[in-house]
């Protein structure tokens, strides 16, 4: 059975480089699809731990990995706990075009709030880097949603950016190879694929 739920809404924010200093580097935290498909020039990628917010399925796509009839569901930062992801730094030069083109692809309808937050890096250092918080309130937010909607929303979704079964088997994969857990998704992809007709 198909699950379809509220209706597309407009991004109103207009600055993607809002909160940025010209002429530094701009670091930027991943935690889902950015982790493994990082469509910006950058000069260095690490991992890091974002404290205050953690990885959750709780975005319904309407684009990307789902349509408006047939939403597929993505991940957010949601507030609480904490999110290991990575980070990339782009150098200044190239910081205006990477933020916009990075705001382009998450803020079709406005349903994150781009933040500049704190992580720690791998190595230590503490930098501010920009991150796509959930928007609590928005009508794409989905919260305390339970496995078996979650998995039937994920195995339903297919959007420009192709199916969201692939999209949440990527990440696993992602977190994996830098060692960073992921033992909750796996847990759910695998009743999306036991949802799945053989």
């Amino acid at each position: 059975m198909d699950i379809a739920i509220a209706t597309p809404q407009p991004d109103t924010t207009s600055n993607p480089t809002a909160g940025w200093r010209q002429g530094t580097d701009l670091w930027v935290f991943a935690y889902g699809s950015l982790m493994w498909n990082p469509d910006f020039d950058h000069d260095e990628a690490r991992t890091a731990r974002l404290a205050g917010y953690h990885r959750a399925m709780c975005i319904l796509s309407y684009q990307w990995r789902g349509t408006p009839e047939r939403p597929g569901l993505v991940m957010g930062l949601d507030r609480g706990g904490s999110c290991r992801g990575r980070v990339f730094r782009v150098a200044a030069p190239q910081v205006p075009a990477a933020m916009e083109h990075i705001y382009r692809r998450e803020m079709p309808t406005g349903v994150y709030v781009p933040r500049f937050v704190p992580v720690t890096l791998d190595d230590g250092r503490r930098v501010e880097a920009w991150a796509f918080i959930a928007r609590r309130g928005h009508p794409q937010y989905v919260a305390h949603s339970s496995p078996e909607r979650s998995a039937a929303l994920i195995r339903q979704g297919h959007g420009k950016a192709g199916a969201c079964r692939d999209y949440l088997a990527n990440t696993i994969v992602q977190l994996e190879m830098l060692g960073l857990g992921g033992a909750g998704l796996k847990r759910l992809l695998a009743l999306v694929d036991d949802l799945t007709p053989s």
